[in-house]
């Protein structure tokens, strides 16, 4: 199963590929109702515990999100923390813009939250 978002102003580029282990998410989340946004999301995120597949990689390259939407996050990360409590191996990879410390930290922070390394990339101009 295979779900997918193209970006607009306010959301973000949305894949997630249960069959190739994937989740991706890059791009501006700041929708007017976060919540609304991202409730589907959270229910495809939870197919992958029904997934035999045993790596999943999590590639989150936002460029600016809300608080709203900050929240929706963390609670994503909180279900990626429970598929590597399953014993599934997870790969949590955290793009930012090269001179945006802001927006690495942020990803430290939420490392150190949920208790999972991540690896840090700059993102491509």
């Amino acid at each position: 199963m295979r779900f997918f978002l193209e970006p607009t102003k306010n959301t973000p580029y949305v894949n997630l590929d249960i069959k190739n282990g994937l989740i991706e998410f890059k791009g501006v989340s700041s929708p007017s109702n976060s919540l609304a946004f991202y409730t589907k999301i959270f229910k495809v995120i939870n197919l992958y515990k029904k997934s035999k597949r045993k790596t999943v990689e999590v590639n989150l390259a936002f460029t600016h999100f809300n608080t709203s939407s900050s929240k929706c996050l963390f609670d994503i990360l909180k279900q990626i923390k429970g598929l590597e409590k399953m014993g599934k191996d997870v790969t949590i990879n955290w793009f930012y813009e090269e001179f945006d410390d802001d927006m690495r930290e942020v990803g430290e922070d939420y490392s150190d939250v949920i208790n999972m390394p991540f690896l840090y990339f700059t993102l491509d101009n």
